[in-house]
This record gives structure tokens, sequence and C-alpha cells, in this order.
């Protein structure tokens, strides 16, 4: 892959204020130097996940040195996990650190997210994100916390302590509204106690496209008439541009003017599982679809190589309401339950991390006890 001056993705940014970001690492991402030249062909920030580093850890060898010094230390195997992990976070977290300092702290983030096993714990989550904060040395990670009902408590708790969170797992316009709301409390509070720390925070909010898309489009075709039939394939997305227009509304309240007036970053929409599940669908359709001002993207590796090659980097999210509300209301005329599916879907993320964090844990068990019998 050739590198440049110019690229789809640093026209995401430079021509339409979104900072396309990579959903994924690997140990040797930074071993080769694969991740700068991503950073050179316009990606401005990193997200993980346990299923993320379960595919990085388990199958590969690119581990095994630090895993035999760790062997050493008679560590348990999840704090062997977390050692792995921050590692490769605060490695990452260096590559992209210059990006940070330029953009003030706005991109340049690397996100790590906390034992999935907390998801329903809101004490445990804030210990465990205060814990993570304090045994990583650099300023650009985001703290991963799931958007549950739990979730939303030690969110607006972290934001108050001046956090920066990268809220995961929202799957409804409900939830999405109930996260920026716990943000921008959590900055009140933070205003109250601490004004001058207000300015140094900032957040993300990961909206998750496909896999609502891939639910949707199911209910949708098994109704069979003609206005499920217009909406196929489109649901996601436009769930995504109400959340947007829910976004730019609280950027024009005066309850957030006042905030914006000593400092503050509004926490911007993040739109994640931005491959398309159905193979029909273009491979690009939903970065070529989202892209809008003051948002982010994380994108799988295969289809940011896919939208550098041939993705449409064009304003394509709106910012006035048109006939976006019309279309929403027209789509929920279906009788889908949208409440539903999105409550499945997040107890189904949060089990498959769970899943990918336990199987893991399992692999290195296995590797650590054969390295110590050699």
């Amino acid at each position: 892959m050739a590198e440049s001056s110019s690229s789809r993705l640093i026209d995401l940014f430079q021509k339409h204020g979104q900072s396309p970001w990579l959903d994924n690492l690997r140990r040797n991402y930074i071993t080769t130097g694969q991740l700068e030249r991503y950073l050179a062909l316009g990606v401005r920030g990193l997200t993980s996940n346990p299923t993320i580093f379960q595919k990085a850890i388990q199958d590969s060898s690119d581990y095994d040195e630090q895993l035999v010094q760790l062997s050493t230390r008679q560590l348990s195997v999840a704090d062997t996990y977390w050692e792995l992990v921050l590692k490769d976070i605060s490695d990452a977290a260096e590559v992209f650190s210059e990006l940070f300092k330029k953009t003030e702290g706005q991109d340049g983030h690397v996100s790590v997210e906390v034992d999935p096993h907390l998801s329903y714990d809101a004490d445990a989550t804030v210990q465990a994100a205060i814990a993570l904060r304090s045994r990583l040395k650099v300023p650009n990670v985001l703290i991963k916390i799931p958007a549950t009902t739990a979730g939303l408590i030690a969110i607006e708790n972290l934001v108050s302590r001046g956090f920066n969170i990268n809220v995961t797992l929202i799957f409804s316009l409900e939830r999405y509204e109930a996260v920026l709301e716990a943000y921008v409390s959590g900055l009140e509070k933070l205003a109250l106690e601490s004004p001058e720390k207000v300015k140094d925070v900032v957040g993300v909010a990961s909206f998750f496209i496909s896999r609502v898309d891939a639910v949707v489009d199911m209910e949708l075709a098994a109704l069979d008439t003609a206005i499920s039939h217009k909406f196929a394939g489109k649901s996601a997305i436009l769930q995504a541009q109400m959340a947007y227009l829910h976004f730019l509304s609280v950027e024009q309240s005066q309850r957030w003017k006042k905030l914006e007036a000593i400092g503050a970053h509004l926490q911007r929409p993040l739109w994640a599982s931005t491959s398309p599940k159905n193979p029909l669908y273009k491979d690009t359709l939903y970065v070529d679809e989202l892209i809008g001002r003051n948002t982010v993207n994380t994108i799988p590796e295969d289809t940011m190589l896919a939208f550098y090659d041939h993705g449409v980097a064009s304003q394509s999210l709106q910012e006035t309401p048109g006939d976006t509300p019309h279309l929403w209301n027209e789509l929920l005329s279906t009788g889908i339950d949208f409440v539903s599916i999105s409550q499945k879907l997040e107890a189904d993320g949060v089990r498959s991390f769970e899943q990918s964090f336990d199987a893991l844990l399992e692999s290195l068990d296995t590797k650590i006890r054969d390295i110590r019998g050699r």
C-alpha cells in the first residue's frame, strides 16, 4: 500500500470533520511499523475490546517473549492478561501521542475496555476504571465502559472525576440519549468541584450499526410489506442519523453552552460495528453513509482498507432534520420492537465480550503452564 499526502481517510477529517479510527490492535502493528503507516494514511485513533485481544493473543507467537518474562513473576492469569494488554495499549498510545498533542487531546486516543464481567456492577466498574487509569502512564487513553444501566451510573461518576470515557455497546436511540445525558451531568458535577478540569475531559459514545441492521433486516423481511422492503439495509443508518440530530440539538442547547463557555468538549458520536454483515451490501456502506462533522467512525481493518481504496468521502450525515424524523416514525409504524432488539443486542454484546475474555484467559493459562513446565 503506497502512502500518500492525501487519501480518502485524510479527507474524512480535513473536508468533513470526521475522525477515522482503527477498530483493531495487534502487537505486530507496533513492532512492524504498520500502525505508523496507518497513521500516515489518515487514521486518527484506535479502539480495542476483549474479542480483538483474544484474536490477537490466542493464536499468535508475538506475545511469547513477554509471556516467558511474566511467567517468572507468579502472576495470576488475569494479571498476566492485563500486563499483555496494557503494554499494547501503551505502545499504541505512544504512536498516536504527537497527534494527541497536535489536536489538544481531541484525537490520537487508544481505547481499552474494563473487564466485561463488571458490566452490570456500577461500583466495580468505577473501581476497575480507576485501577486501569492508574496503571497507564500515557494521557491519550479512553477507558471503555458498556452502556448498560449500571454503566450509565459509572459513566456519570467517572466523568465527574475527570475521566475520559469511550461508552460502548449502544444499540438504541433512547440509550444513546441516556449516555449523552450521563456525560453532560458528569461534566456539570465536575464543573462545580473543579471547573479548571472540565476542559481536559473528552469522550465518545459508540453507537453500533451493522448488528442492528442484521436483526432488523430479518424482521423487515418477515413482514414482507412495501414499507418493510423500503427500509431493508437502511434502519441502522436512519437510527444513527436520529442520534446525530440529537447530538446536534444538545450541542446547541443553553445547558451545553454554559459548559462550553468554560472549555468543555461535547462527547462525540462514534459509529462502531461498521462492517456490513450482509455480503450483498457495499463493503463501505457504513462509512460512506455516516460521515458528519464532530463524529468518529471506528473502522475494522478490512473495511478501512476498502474505504481507502474505493469509498465515497462526502458529507452524508445531514445537519438539519429534513425527512429523517418522518422516515424514522414510518419505520417504527411497522411495529418492529426496537427496544427489545436493542436489549437483546446489548446482552449478546456483553456476553460475547465475556466469552472472549474467558477463552483468552484459558488459553493464557495453558501457555503459562507450558512455559513453566519446560
